[in-house]
C-alpha cells in the first residue's frame, strides 16, 4: 500500500515476529521483563528504544506474549507515563526542526511543503489522541508553546 505524501511505494518496513508466542530461548521471567522495561525507562528511554534495545541486548523479541501487557501499559502501571505519545511527539520535533530550517531559508518551497505535510499528519494524530482519550480534549498544537521540545 503506497503512503500518503510520499514517493515511495512504502514495501519497505521492518518485520515483527512471526509468531506472538514466547520463544523458547527466553529465560527471562515477565516480572523480570517488567523491571527490564522499567528500568530503561527510568534512564530515559522512549518505549520504542526500549524494544529495540530489549531485542538488540536482551535477545527479548516482543514483550507482550511474555509479559501479557503491551510495553506502554506495563509503563503507566508504573507511573511512568508520557504526557504527549512518542510518534507526535517525534512529529513535533521534525516540525519545529523545519520551522527552524525554513527561518533561516524562507525561500525553500520543497522544505515549505514539507512541514505543511508533517502538520497535516500531526493534525490527524492529534485529532485520534482526543478521541480515544490519550490527549485531553483542550490540546491545541501551537509550534511557538512546544518549541521547548525542540532540544
Amino acid at each position: 500500500m503506497p503512503h500518503r505524501s510520499r514517493h515511495k511505494k512504502g514495501r519497505s518496513r521492518s518485520v515483527r515476529p512471526a509468531h506472538p508466542t514466547v520463544p523458547t530461548w527466553i529465560q527471562y521471567t515477565p516480572d523480570e521483563v517488567e523491571q527490564l522495561v522499567v528500568e530503561l525507562a527510568r534512564r530515559g528511554f522512549p518505549p520504542s528504544q526500549i524494544g529495540i534495545i530489549l531485542r538488540d541486548q536482551y535477545g527479548i523479541p516482543l514483550v507482550k506474549p511474555i509479559t501479557g501487557k503491551k510495553l506502554t501499559k506495563i509503563l503507566e502501571e508504573h507511573g511512568i507515563r508520557q504526557e504527549i505519545p512518542e510518534d507526535l511527539l517525534n512529529l513535533i520535533k521534525r516540525a519545529l526542526r523545519i520551522r527552524k530550517h525554513l527561518e533561516e531559508h524562507p525561500k525553500d518551497m520543497a522544505s515549505r511543503r514539507g512541514l505543511q505535510l508533517v502538520e497535516s499528519k500531526i493534525h490527524r494524530l492529534i485529532k485520534y489522541y482526543k478521541r480515544v482519550g490519550k490527549l485531553p480534549k483542550e490540546f491545541v498544537y501551537n509550534p511557538e508553546a512546544l518549541s521547548h521540545l525542540a532540544t
